[in-house]
């Protein structure tokens, strides 16, 4: 039993560092970056980054717990919520408000 803990305590750290390798790739490509964690079921938790330039992204992990352990790591400001001056950091382009669009008014299809 020690061994399978063991293993999936491993997986987990493996996750968690490559979670924050990318976080912190984001975060330089972008000047630095901010984020904010949200549970979204049993598919995990969306670490949304939002990069000093405006340029934003989304990682899923999969568990709160390596979410959070995985922004620790990458040394990051973690937002409550995804409002006010935070969420104000967003720049969208024409690309993003098609899409928007798309999926919410039944413009265009995304395929």
């Amino acid at each position: 039993m020690a061994d399978t803990t063991q293993q999936v305590d491993a997986k987990a750290e493996r996750r968690v560092a490559r979670l924050a390798q990318q976080i912190s790739a984001f975060s330089k490509e972008h000047g630095g970056a901010e984020g904010q964690l949200a549970y979204i079921g049993e598919r995990g938790t969306r670490i949304v980054l939002v990069g000093e330039d405006g340029g934003w992204g989304d990682l899923v992990a999969p568990s709160y717990e390596i979410a959070e352990k995985a922004v620790e790591k990458a040394g990051i400001t973690v937002h409550e919520n995804f409002d006010g001056e935070f969420a104000a950091k967003v720049k969208t382009g024409p690309y993003e408000w098609s899409r928007m669009a798309g999926i919410q008014v039944g413009g265009p299809s995304n395929s």
